[in-house]
């Protein structure tokens, strides 16, 4: 853990470059928030041996099970931070990471507990500004209230444009996507998930005078 945890003083100087946090030169880094036990980090961290990975978790039986991951596959490109997400992204620079991932996150179902959800302006206005042009935001629930308001929430993001064409684009688990125990559970309990990607939009360039 000492070695693949990040320290806070490094994204709250702010406008950190993740790709600093890794050994070898890799081609673009991965966040994923609230990673549960790692299955998909530690898959997707596999088949990706390329690409840097960033994930957050504030509980430690999540951690140790990537951990144990870790090890097994003796795993480079892996780091973990046991922090609130929203303090990393406060911290990363613009444009620095080339995929998101929240899968499954806590849906608060109480109404009055609703803005609570990870889902909401500040948050997606943090997103934007850390994910690079083109780069995706893949959300999972199977908690259809949830569902909504994260469609509710996205779509009208004039950053983000959802890439759903047809109903199996957010019914069907998309390829190279790995699933957890998690959505298995849900899956068997009779609550299927939905898959929504987002894709951050083009920045605008800056207009240059005569």
């Amino acid at each position: 853990m000492p070695r693949l945890a990040i320290d806070p003083a490094d994204y709250q100087a702010s406008a950190l470059d993740p790709r600093t946090l890794f050994e070898k030169n890799i081609e673009a880094v991965w966040l994923e928030i609230g990673f549960g036990a790692g299955e998909h980090l530690s898959a997707m961290a596999q088949a990706h041996p390329e690409i840097g990975f960033i994930g957050c978790e504030p509980f430690i039986n999540g951690v140790a099970r990537l951990l144990r991951d870790v090890d097994q596959h003796s795993l480079t490109n892996v780091r973990i931070v046991m922090d609130d997400a929203r303090l990393l992204l406060d911290g990363l620079a613009a444009g620095s990471i080339g995929r998101a991932f929240l899968l499954f996150p806590d849906p608060w179902p109480k109404r009055r507990h609703n803005k609570r959800r990870f889902v909401g302006p500040e948050n997606i206005a943090a997103m934007a500004k850390v994910l690079s042009d083109g780069a995706q935001w893949r959300i999972a629930t199977d908690h259809m209230d949830y569902c909504r308001w994260i469609l509710a929430h996205m779509c009208p993001a004039p950053k983000f444009q959802w890439l759903a064409r047809r109903p199996g684009d957010w019914r069907n688990r998309p390829e190279g996507w790995p699933g957890t125990r998690y959505e298995e559970k849900g899956a068997q309990a009779g609550r299927p998930p939905a898959f929504l990607s987002f894709e951050r939009q083009a920045r605008k360039q800056p207009i240059k005078q005569p």
